[in-house]
């Protein structure tokens, strides 16, 4: 089998999932403060599919958990070599971004669980490892749909005298990320959101059902409580998806994390749309996803020995950080206010940002950002390590206008959010300097042109 694989245009294709479920008393999330799971709602995955031409072996690991930093990126993309050989400029390793997951990040006011970031590079190794136990000759298909309703741009507008205080530099935003209890003086949201569902599916020349990979601009559901674990819509979208497709075992329904850093399932202005029963919309969110694409599953063109091409690169990013007044009244506030019993409140999230000055001050005063482009057949995928805005996803997609494309985020490197400047100048919170936004203005431009650059030489 190897030399056949080793000697042939044949496009082979394997995928696994390992669970990767954390015990009750794990510390989960990314939020403002730490939370501890009390409940397991549905189990979490890591999975893989493999596609191997020739020489080439491509790996796209889908992690269900909310954010993977750099380093412990690096460490599992070692392991992953280590254990089967596959370059890491070959292996695209993304978060779903769940929030119900053990928490591995430790950032804002967060805290890292040690005990299952050490157990968990090693499972997700496994699937990979059993996905290349899997390769078998394939085909593939690409497709896209369309999704309403469940995506708003989470920045809004609001009406003048609402002051939204930026923490940080304690200015005045233009913007109001999330307003939480202040819905009636709305006065729009922001920007744009992208509502295509775009998906590669993958068979094997048998007709058995390997994977689908789909990929949706948006944050989680989280219509539940903090203390549960839980893999939100990406689990029930595979679960529908494997119903409806009467697939076995070895399909591995997989949904990506898109451009939608500044969107949610939020609807601020229409806060009845959807039942408040637990789960209710991360059931329906999965159910409709999983709906559009299996509609389309009947007219796809499947391709036998589609091309398969990866290219990468990283740019080294300038970051943002505090200037030496910032940092001394930033310490000041810590010396004079303990973090003991802290609330989601103005005083609250100003002790969290207080402390993200003196921690983002000890990075480096540059970042590495990784860029990635993979192209299977007519199919155009593009990877990056940021929380990217549709704006920017919109943007990439108009440029590969007649192409199929989408972007996956979260994926090989940590980069923050990276708003476009002219959102970083109106504020909001994923433009609050911190390390979960400390890239500078230039960012968001250098990624998008070079990634672009990426994808044409493919």
């Amino acid at each position: 089998m190897k030399n056949a694989i080793s000697n042939s245009t044949v496009l082979y294709a394997g995928a696994a999932q390992r669970d990767i479920t954390p015990p009750k008393g794990t510390i989960t999330g990314v939020d403002f403060f730490a939370h501890y799971a009390r409940f397991i709602h549905d189990p979490l995955f890591s999975k893989t599919l493999i596609l191997k031409q020739g020489q080439t072996t491509f790996t796209l690991v889908m992690v269900d958990i909310c954010i993977m930093p750099s380093d412990f990126l690096g460490i599992v993309k070692d392991k992953i070599e280590s254990a089967t050989g596959i370059k890491k400029e070959h292996i695209t390793l993304a978060c779903t971004h769940t929030h119900g997951a053990g928490n591995v990040a430790g950032l804002l006011g967060g805290a890292v669980d040690i005990a299952y970031r050490n157990r968990l590079p090693d499972l997700i190794v496994s699937s990979v490892v059993a996905a290349l136990k899997k390769v078998k000759p394939a085909k593939i298909a690409s497709g896209s749909s369309n999704l309403t309703g469940y995506q708003v741009c989470r920045r809004y507008l609001m009406e003048e005298g609402f002051e939204a205080r930026n923490p940080v530099t304690q200015a005045l935003d233009v913007v109001k990320t999330n307003p939480f209890d202040a819905e009636d003086l709305i006065v729009d949201s922001t920007a744009p959101v992208d509502s295509e569902v775009c998906f590669l599916a993958v068979k094997g020349l048998d007709d058995s059902w390997i994977s689908i990979l789909g990929n949706y601009s948006s944050h989680y559901a989280g219509d539940w409580d903090v203390d549960t674990i839980t893999a939100d819509f990406y689990g029930t979208f595979a679960k529908h998806l494997t119903e409806n497709l009467g697939a076995n075992e070895d399909f591995v329904g997989i949904m990506s994390y898109g451009t939608g850093a500044d969107v949610n399932t939020w609807d601020f202005q229409h806060p009845d749309k959807f039942p408040k029963k637990e789960f209710s919309k991360t059931e329906m969110m999965g159910r409709d996803l999983a709906k559009v694409i299996y509609d389309k599953v009947s007219r796809l063109h499947w391709v036998e020995n589609a091309k398969l091409q990866i290219t990468y690169d990283e740019l080294a990013l300038k970051i943002r950080k505090p200037d030496a007044a910032q940092l001394q009244q930033a310490a000041e506030k810590l010396a004079a206010n303990k973090f003991d019993n802290l609330q989601l409140d103005e005083h609250g999230i100003s002790m969290v940002y207080a402390r993200e000055q003196l921690l983002l001050n000890e990075y480096p005063d540059t970042h590495t950002a990784a860029i990635q482009a993979i192209k299977i057949g007519n199919q155009i995928i593009g990877a990056l390590g940021g929380e990217i805005f549709s704006e920017t996803g919109l943007w990439l997609k108009k440029e590969l206008e007649g192409q199929n494309y989408f972007t996956i985020c979260l994926a090989n490197t940590y980069d923050g959010y990276v708003p476009p400047a002219h959102e970083l100048d109106k504020g909001g919170y994923e433009t609050w300097r911190a390390r979960s936004s400390f890239l500078d203005r230039t960012a968001e431009e250098e990624i998008k042109h070079n990634l672009l650059e990426l994808i044409k030489k493919i």
